[in-house]
């Protein structure tokens, strides 16, 4: 096979298409999401296959990996498999999905298993999931799976979880934009019992994958990075049915903190002190500047403490918001309700800062304006300056 090179598009225009307007006749994506291999996300999008085509509808397999699994082998019969493609490599023919002829068929669903998954050089696109994007731009319906580990912006922590890089990697905003994601959930002690009983791995592999990836501590924060993923995509949900419908008294699904920070000292522990609810929560850390009128007056000192605080915000992930206001109380309101903030955290001095007095007053006026949130008053502590 000889792949017409000078013509693919580039991973970067692929991912355009997703950010795009959609087009009415362009194909879903439905998407099993798990913690790890062997939770049955392969399983359960053969199962949905099934119901599709009992229902009367087109559906073929585009591309399933059983691994040897009896129970997920025998749920492709009576299913119409398209042949795959062999792609030389190295000397070696390998199996690659056949993306063309699933087009030319053109079903009403394709059903098609790891997303991540990296074709073989030599193949028409380096990333199965640009095939996907250009099956779904014939108007095919994708139904596929993935692993939390592949996306992204949670690679690298996996890496440093379970203590190996991970090659295959999916840009969260192809995940973010499909249209269904479903988590297949499996506590990890379960996991661990189907991998014993040899459902998932020969016995062989068994031994080595307990002791190795699947520890019941790397499950654990797998598990936990699945759940705040999903929670997350929840969460965007409502907050475009609260946009629409004017539902804004809705509290957020996830938890998110705001750091008010101005040039004092204390911004600093004031900025650890989210971060770490931030952490605590799985939530979102937001950073705010108030600009009133006398941050807008701050001597060249005071502003270049300021620029160093909301370096050190950045350095924490946390996002950067400046927001003009008449003054602290309203600005924090106004941009509290704005972001539907959960956790405000202020910075508490003895003496009287730049930006006015951040103590038990302006707490208590914010909870009177918004009794949904929790203030958190962080003091000068031991060596505070």
């Amino acid at each position: 096979m000889t792949p017409e090179r000078d013509e693919r598009p580039t991973g970067e225009e692929m991912l355009a298409r997703v950010s795009a307007e959609e087009r009415a006749d362009r194909g879903r994506l439905r998407l099993y999401l798990g913690m790890a291999p062997g939770v049955g996300k392969t399983y359960r999008m053969l199962e949905e296959g099934h119901r599709r085509l009992e229902r009367g509808t087109d559906v073929v397999v585009g591309y399933v990996e059983v691994h040897g699994r009896p129970r997920t082998q025998a749920l492709l019969d009576g299913l119409e498999i398209v042949p795959r493609v062999r792609v030389e490599y190295e000397g070696v023919n390998v199996e690659e999905m056949d993306t063309a002829t699933i087009i030319a068929r053109h079903p009403a669903v394709a059903l098609i298993d790891e997303l991540a998954h990296t074709n073989v050089p030599g193949s028409p696109r380096e990333k199965r999931w640009q095939d996907v994007e250009l099956i779904r731009d014939a108007g095919i319906e994708v139904v596929s799976t993935c692993n939390v580990q592949h996306l992204e912006s949670v690679a690298d922590a996996v890496a440093t979880i379970v203590g190996a890089p991970v090659n295959e990697r999916l840009p969260d905003a192809l995940v973010e934009g499909a249209d269904e994601v479903e988590l297949v959930d499996m506590s990890p002690h379960a996991l661990r019992q189907r991998i014993r009983h040899g459902n998932v791995y020969p016995p062989e592999r068994a031994r080595v994958a307990l002791d190795r990836f699947f520890t019941e501590p790397n499950l654990t924060a797998l598990r936990e990075l699945s759940l705040r993923f999903v929670t997350h995509a929840v969460d965007e949900q409502l907050e475009d049915i609260v946009s629409e419908r004017g539902l804004g008294r809705i509290r957020p699904v996830s938890e998110r903190v705001l750091v008010a920070v101005d040039d004092r000292a204390i911004s600093r522990r004031a900025l650890r002190r989210g971060a770490m609810l931030a952490t605590a929560f799985g939530a979102s850390l937001t950073a705010a500047v108030i600009v009133t009128p006398a941050v807008e007056r701050l001597a060249f000192d005071q502003a270049r403490d300021l620029q160093e605080h909301l370096d050190y915000a950045n350095d924490l992930g946390a996002q950067i918001v400046q927001h003009p206001a008449r003054d602290l109380l309203t600005g924090l309101v106004e941009l509290g309700k704005g972001l539907r903030i959960t956790h405000v955290v202020l910075g508490r001095e003895t003496r009287s800062g730049v930006v006015g007095r951040l103590g038990p007053n302006l707490a208590d006026q914010l909870l009177r304006q918004m009794p949904e949130i929790e203030v958190h008053l962080v003091g000068e502590g031991v060596g505070q300056g």
